[in-house]
């Protein structure tokens, strides 16, 4: 079987595997045929990946010759109308947010996995895009944040008075939460963070940050690990206290989502009015509706003297070792599709290729998407 790698678009730097992926699965005896171009935004060139055992071809030859496509984000309808039935097609493309794509590949009999359905377990963690890619985002993040802000993250005590450190809130203390937590102590700020998962206050606390606690969230352990939704009533508790403590932050880090759903709610333009002015709100969500009211996706607005950035792929910005962490993720997630010989072989008894197929023979395999799909 051979395995082709193609060109993310314009806005995408990334690139689904790097040169020392193909030396991987050329050892497995799996040929890859890489389109021109394809990692140069991520600084990889056709001469590496041509000396790590990849064929370079123009789109429409990647395309026609590989049997198993790869990309990153989803494919757009001029592709997807490209495939023959008999592709296979592998990416992050959101189907539980991307349900016409979904329809579309069941349609046309393609199989499909898409990374980010990946079963959160202990065995799926050396698989899990979500996870390698929020590491990114929450880095970039606070960093960003510490540049647009007109003032310094840490405490400094000169002889021209003492700076008081920045205050800095975090929404949503999964993986990019934490990481955002983590970048943001260390430059000095102080940092508070809210999750409705009780079972992330320890980490939150192991960072040394504080842990922002509202009573009565509803938690589900069915939801691997993400959160729910919640009652109205925490709604109303929750907005409270993120709105008092938003109003004293110097910075709001927003990262909650739920897969499938619009972001919550979290910042509504009331808070933002109350909030000091030069503060700045970064919205990892804003691609799924965002936290903040006032997000819009890829862009930085300024309202009430608090500027807005809304940015869901700040991975892109880091190219090298976003694509190196994606690929190792892929890669790790191939080994259970290809033997050592390179034959490729689709074992629905093992529950994370179940889990992340999500098409296959006009089928929907993915349970929970097909219960969107098909109530």
């Amino acid at each position: 079987m051979r395995i082709g790698l193609l060109k993310e678009g314009d806005s995408e730097n990334r690139v689904a595997f790097l040169p020392e992926v193909v030396s991987s699965l050329t050892k497995r005896k799996v040929s890859v045929l890489v389109e021109t171009g394809a990692g140069e935004s991520a600084l990889a060139s056709d001469a590496a990946y041509k000396e790590a055992g990849a064929s370079i071809a123009q789109r429409s030859e990647v395309i026609k010759q590989a049997d198993f496509l790869i990309g990153i984000q989803a494919p757009d309808e001029e592709l997807v109308a490209s495939f023959s039935q008999d592709k296979i097609w592998l990416s992050q493309y959101n189907p539980l947010w991307n349900i016409e794509l979904v329809k579309n590949f069941q349609s046309k009999g393609l199989t499909t996995f898409s990374m980010d359905a990946i079963p959160r377990s202990t065995r799926g963690q050396a698989m899990d895009v979500l996870s390698s890619q929020a590491t990114v985002a929450g880095y970039k993040a606070v960093l960003e944040a510490a540049l647009k802000l007109p003032s310094f993250f840490p405490m400094f005590m000169t002889a021209a008075g003492t700076i008081r450190p920045a205050t800095v809130l975090v929404l949503g203390a999964g993986v990019a939460g934490l990481q955002a937590i983590a970048i943001a102590r260390k430059l000095g700020a102080q940092v508070q963070a809210f999750d409705v998962r009780s079972a992330v206050k320890e980490e939150v606390m192991s960072l040394g940050a504080k842990f922002v606690e509202v009573e009565g969230a509803q938690e589900d352990s069915a939801a691997g690990g993400y959160a729910v939704e919640q009652s109205e009533d925490f709604k109303q508790k929750q907005q409270q206290a993120i709105n008092e403590h938003a109003a004293k932050a110097n910075v709001v880090i927003c990262t909650a989502q739920i897969p499938g759903r619009k972001a919550p709610l979290l910042l509504p333009k009331e808070a933002v009015a109350k909030m000091k002015p030069g503060s700045v709100i970064i919205d990892l969500a804003a691609s799924t509706g965002g936290n903040c009211e006032l997000s819009k996706d890829n862009e930085t607005v300024v309202e009430y003297g608090v500027s807005i950035i809304g940015q869901s792929n700040y991975p892109s910005q880091m190219p090298i070792d976003a694509s190196k962490m994606f690929g190792k993720n892929i890669l790790n997630f191939l080994e259970l599709l290809f033997n050592e010989e390179g034959e490729f072989s689709l074992n629905f008894d093992d529950a994370i290729v179940k889990g992340t197929c999500i098409t296959h023979q006009g089928e929907i395999v993915n349970e929970r998407v097909r219960s969107i799909i098909q109530p």
